[in-house]
């Protein structure tokens, strides 16, 4: 009888090792296979494209708005829209804004006496201290408003993701023109709103990319209604999504292409076309 119940345990004890043989020898460790890293690579962008808006004034050796074609860079004119960012960077600029001189006297601020108005007790009426209490006509203000700083933070590259998200808003929305220069001539204002009115451009901000403003534009666009003139460095997110139309000449988009472009990001290059020669004195015409 013992040596069947021996055989018998001996047996089950190879038929349990029998079946968990192949798992006794995996490693616990890495079961999985490892999967090998594999490097995405970044698309290539194509540039924004745009058509010229014929100039206020047309230079002799600028070329003609209706055949010449502006490549804007994709990482400022075609970034994704983040109406997010915008709000933050539209809440940061008019938080600054903000004066904060309100400025209210504490009871201990407003001139009086300070003798107390009545007794204590016996006359039936509430208990009063002196006549700047916050609770009397004239009296102190309790818990009002004293001057601060409205003002907030905001990170560098946040306001500027806002104005490329405001740029490429605006390119999307069909309502930003480039021009080759922002030139007029004299301070005439009326031959200057005849010429915006004729190219449809009221309610436009127009940015130019000089350090100084031409004085002859700068004083004929001051009295136009609904139109005003801006610097590249000076504007804003704010100021690019209040107006219905923004118009930028060609250094102010050498400006923001130089200070809001991407690094590390593959665009497309253009085939750069040579100017065709001039003609020699023996081949102009008589």
């Amino acid at each position: 009888m013992l040596g069947k119940a021996v055989a018998g345990r001996t047996s089950r004890l190879s038929e349990r090792i029998g079946r968990l043989g192949p798992l006794l020898f995996k490693p616990v460790v890495n079961v999985k296979p490892r999967i090998t890293p594999v490097t995405r690579v970044k698309p290539v962008l194509e540039p924004a494209y745009l058509s010229l808006t014929p100039a206020l004034k047309r230079g002799r050796w600028d070329p003609p708005a209706e055949k010449t074609v502006a490549a804007l860079d994709p990482t400022v004119f075609r970034h994704p829209i983040r109406r997010d960012i915008l709000h933050l960077c539209v809440v940061h600029h008019l938080d600054s804004l903000r004066q904060g001189s309100a400025n209210t006297k504490t009871r201990g601020e407003v001139r009086g006496s300070g003798r107390k108005i009545r007794r204590q007790k016996g006359t039936g009426k509430a208990r009063l201290g002196d006549a700047q209490s916050p609770m009397l006509r004239g009296g102190g203000v309790a818990f009002g408003p004293k001057p601060r700083d409205f003002s907030t933070k905001l990170p560098r590259k946040v306001v500027q993701m806002g104005m490329r998200v405001a740029l490429s808003a605006k390119l999307r929305e069909q309502r930003l023109g480039v021009m080759t220069r922002l030139y007029w001539p004299n301070g005439k204002t009326k031959h200057l709103a005849q010429k915006i009115d004729m190219l449809g451009l009221r309610k436009t901000l127009f940015v130019t990319g000089e350090s100084s403003v031409h004085q002859g534009l700068q004083r004929a666009i001051a009295n136009v209604p609904m139109v005003q003139l801006s610097i590249a460095s000076e504007v804003n997110v704010y100021e690019l999504m209040k107006w219905q139309r923004v118009v930028l000449d060609m250094k102010a988009v050498q400006y923001f292409e130089e200070t809001l472009k991407k690094e590390n990001v593959p665009v497309l290059d253009l085939p750069v076309q040579e100017s065709a020669p001039s003609a020699t004195p023996s081949q102009s015409p008589s």
